[in-house]
């Protein structure tokens, strides 16, 4: 196979696809800092990450080839035609949940920095045997 026809092979997955693997890239990162960091900050951050990679992977099952926005426009009366408006309704809900959990565990961190002195991980345990 020529240079060529890798390249278009390449440009026709990464258009047709190539959200799907930017999904996986921030799956894989944020469980990647979850796993690997020791700070709690840290580890919030790259729930955030994850959760950002959760609502893209949502919200690509909702596009369709060709599809409209679900407003009745007088353009056409097909409903088949319409994207379909709940998952973007239920990605809307899971970003303001989102935000909460990500305030929550900014309140959380600062106890935890006022009890403690620290939000890393192994300086928390260690303080908390005592």
């Amino acid at each position: 196979m020529s240079d060529a026809g890798m390249l278009d092979i390449i440009n026709n997955f990464l258009a047709t696809k190539g959200i799907y693997s930017l999904v996986l890239i921030l799956l894989f990162l944020g469980l990647y800092g979850m796993i690997t960091s020791n700070n709690y900050m840290k580890k919030m951050m790259a729930m955030n990450v994850m959760q950002v990679a959760v609502i893209f992977f949502y919200l690509c099952f909702a596009q369709k080839e060709g599809g409209m926005i679900p407003i009745l426009d007088g353009i056409t009366t097909d409903p088949a035609l319409y994207i379909n408006p709940l998952p973007h309704a239920l990605m809307l809900t899971a970003i303001v949940v989102s935000l909460g959990t990500t305030g929550v565990a900014i309140a959380l961190l600062m106890r935890i920095k006022e009890t403690y002195g620290s939000v890393e991980e192994d300086e928390v345990l260690r303080r908390a045997d005592k």
